[in-house]
């Protein structure tokens, strides 16, 4: 019997890390391994995808309206300053709470571009999904949304993106007319549209005198939302210390009723009687900041009645994200 040859495989060319492609999870590797995906270089990249990154916004001028933006306003926009500068043929970059058919991104039609910001996204870290979408309007046609995608896991963040130097100033908006240059003279369906999603909007206001403060009007009472920095453990206890004290108030008939933590802050809330507006606040807001200031500076441990306050706090607490 003849022998059988030996069966060689053909060479495959070598590829880096750096350099294998996102396929699908069931697709071939494109290394050349012969096994799928997501048994080969897409462990790495699954590992990437769903890991947290709990503060998405810390070192982006503005971290606390960047959170307003993503989870508390309904209609607002604030544009963004690129590190390298815009392209040629891009007049500007603006950052919206949410687009038409929660588009990711518009690339509208004289090349300016729209980034939405509160959309689902596919990873775990807020900062480099928005990146990955940003970077991909800024080449996408004029006239043309950007739809999402799984982001690369080494691609840039925001932070490698955007000016640091260059202030985050958001516009609230009472309705949705920033999604279109000329809302008085839209399609009937876009005007429809329009009116759909401003009837839905709940009517809110930016503090002038304090940051990341945002005062909303409900149909039972109004609140304000204050977006803080400060660490979590820190900042509870001087909002119990506040409390415990009956400091905690906005004035008359205001209460302090809880928090909610998202991406990495927390977010004191506090109802306001349906009469107090967003400038009746702005000056009890600017007081209590000095209030909260002072309480961050103590650290003597809490009293009884400072840790049933903050007991209470902490159970009235709501995850966001």
């Amino acid at each position: 019997m003849a022998k059988k040859r030996p069966q060689t495989k053909a060479e495959r060319p070598q590829l880096s890390d750096a350099e294998i492609p996102v396929v699908g999870a069931r697709e071939p590797c494109p290394c050349g391994s012969g096994r799928r995906y997501k048994a080969c270089h897409g462990r790495a990249a699954a590992h990437a995808v769903t890991e947290l990154v709990p503060r998405p916004f810390e070192g982006l001028p503005g971290e606390c309206d960047w959170v307003a933006l993503r989870e508390l306003v309904p209609a607002a926009t604030a544009e963004l300053t690129l590190k390298d500068g815009l392209p040629a043929d891009v007049p500007s970059v603006t950052l919206a709470t949410v687009l038409p058919m929660a588009w990711p991104a518009l690339r509208r039609d004289d090349g300016s571009v729209l980034l939405g910001l509160q959309n689902d996204t596919a990873s775990g870290d807020l900062s480099r999904d928005l990146a990955d979408t940003l970077q991909r309007a800024l080449k996408a046609e004029p006239g043309t949304p950007v739809q999402g995608r799984r982001a690369p896991a080494d691609g840039p963040r925001l932070q490698d993106l955007l000016d640091l130097s260059a202030p985050l100033e958001p516009v609230v908006h009472s309705g949705f007319e920033f999604w279109v240059p000329d809302a008085e003279n839209a399609a009937p369906e876009v005007t429809a549209s329009l009116e759909r999603a401003n009837a839905a909007a709940i009517p809110t206001a930016r503090l002038t005198g304090v940051d990341a403060a945002y005062w909303c009007e409900t149909p039972e009472k109004n609140h304000l939302r204050w977006v803080m920095p400060h660490p979590e453990e820190q900042l509870l206890d001087a909002l119990a210390r506040l409390h415990a004290a009956g400091r905690s108030h906005l004035g008359e008939g205001t209460r302090l009723v809880g928090s909610f933590r998202a991406h990495g802050v927390i977010v004191p809330v506090w109802d306001l009687p349906s009469g107090v507006t967003a400038d009746d606040v702005e000056k009890p807001a600017a007081e209590f900041a000095e209030r909260l200031a002072a309480a961050l500076a103590v650290t003597d441990p809490l009293t009884v009645d400072e840790r049933r306050a903050r007991g209470g706090l902490t159970n009235r607490q709501v995850t966001l994200s």
